[in-house]
This record gives structure tokens, sequence and C-alpha cells, in this order.
């Protein structure tokens, strides 16, 4: 299988807001429910992943600054 290409944040973002309110629509399956519980853990893992590479560049670049 071909490796998925990595989305960034903002695409993430809006995945993982589309997940959410699939969740809350009031004729969804409980099989509809699961996936896109874990397709929003996926991409909410995705945003902390990019998060908290962001942070870490900062950090870093502020530490070169000291």
């Amino acid at each position: 299988m071909a490796e998925q290409k990595k989305l960034d944040f903002e695409q993430s973002m809006a995945k993982l807001e589309k997940a959410a309110a699939n969740l809350t629509k009031e004729d969804i399956t409980l099989d509809d429910a699961i996936k896109n519980y874990e397709e929003g853990i996926k991409y909410y893992n995705q945003c902390n992943e990019i998060l908290a590479n962001a942070k870490q560049k900062i950090e870093t670049y502020n530490n070169k600054l000291k």
C-alpha cells in the first residue's frame, strides 16, 4: 500500500471538524459514528503532532536568539 500524503494543519483541522460535525447528526448509525470517531482521533493526533513540531522549532529558534 502506498504511503498516504500527510495533510497540513489546516487540512487536518478541517477533517477533524467534519468528523465532529458528523457525530452530532441525529440519524447517524453506530457504524458511521465509530468511523467518524476513529477518523476524528486520527486527525486530532495529526494536529497535535504538527503543533508539537512547530513548538519545538519555535523553542529551538528562541534558544538560538538567547
